[in-house]
């Protein structure tokens, strides 16, 4: 299994001497001293509404709230995503869980056709602070930029600040990066979502999550993720995939609508030993299924991001074959 010293954490230089500790502190614990991040996204009760927990093909269980915190305590995650408000409701009853809020939100109703897609911040980072200080364990931040958009600017700045206040106390920092609006042609095309995780890099993102590119005759989505991995500055041109002392932002990749585990286990060790990845962020993919097999996923996902297991090892961990642990 991967695994990275306290020394090998790269910390940015606008952490102080007085964070730097608790900067190491949480990008250990978010990536459980592996190196690479393993990310629950569970922000998607405003980004989707309740289309994503209740309907055709998703389990009962994902109606309720709680289940998203039963999958992040019993499973294996470096991270729950969720926006400050929902893990305040249940990080009580779920004391060892990695917490990253989501500083920013939007609902699905506004579409494209009627106006640029803008995500505004929801509250100020001292709220969050507050919280961490008042026991949860919160360990980063994320926030999302639609690059493209027209209110990009205001996402930008906001991001920039966010980061920059975030790394000052000492947390570390995702940003989901996604070219979309009127101005955006193909919100999967591999040079546009390289310029994308390009621009969370200068931002100062510790990580940028973003889309997969849609891959072409000539190459997989994998093959073409390497230039958003290379933009990030996480993978050297033309090197090998790697997880320790690179001086850029690690790239994870959306997980996207549910699909069967085998596939989905294919594809992400892919990203991550083809495209470069540092890492996955995981939503529908866990939730909207029953809670044993929710858990048995993290641990399967987690075996490829963190435990570096090939898909068809991992797989077994799903099925209950083998067991994963860190």
């Amino acid at each position: 299994m991967p695994k990275i010293t306290r020394d090998q954490v790269r910390v940015p230089a606008d952490v102080p001497a007085e964070s730097r500790e608790t900067y190491i502190d949480n990008y250990m614990a978010a990536t459980r001293g592996s190196g690479r991040l393993m990310l629950y996204a569970c922000d998607q009760k405003i980004e989707h509404m309740n289309d994503d927990f209740f309907g055709e093909n998703i389990d009962p269980a994902d109606a309720n709230p709680e289940h998203l915190f039963r999958i992040g305590s019993q499973g294996v995650v470096g991270v729950l995503a969720g926006q400050r408000g929902l893990v305040a409701r249940y990080a009580a009853d779920y004391p060892d869980i990695n917490y990253l809020v989501k500083m920013n939100s939007k609902t699905h109703l506004v579409k494209t056709k009627q106006d640029d897609p803008y995500s505004p911040q929801l509250y100020d980072i001292a709220t969050v602070l507050d919280m961490r200080d008042n026991g949860v364990n919160v360990v980063g931040i994320g926030y999302t930029v639609y690059a493209g958009s027209e209110y990009e600017s205001s996402m930008m700045t906001e991001a920039g600040q966010l980061v920059a206040d975030a790394h000052f106390a000492g947390l570390v920092v995702v940003l989901w990066m996604y070219p979309r609006g009127k101005a955006v042609e193909n919100e999967k095309d591999a040079h546009l979502i390289a310029g994308a995780a390009a621009v969370g890099h200068c931002l100062g993102a510790d990580f940028v999550k973003v889309n997969p590119p849609k891959g072409t005759d000539d190459k997989s989505s994998a093959e073409l993720l390497t230039q958003a991995s290379m933009a990030a500055g996480c993978m050297e041109v033309g090197g090998t995939p790697g997880i320790v002392g690179f001086k850029g932002t690690g790239l994870v990749c959306a997980g996207g609508s549910t699909v069967d585990a085998g596939t989905f286990l294919s594809q992400l060790w892919e990203q991550i030993h083809v495209g470069g990845a540092v890492g996955n962020a995981t939503g529908r993919n866990l939730h909207q299924r029953s809670l044993d097999e929710a858990v048995r996923l993290t641990k399967a996902i987690s075996a490829i991001t963190m435990g570096d297991y090939d898909a068809e090892r991992a797989l077994k961990v799903f099925e209950g074959a083998e067991d994963f642990t860190v």
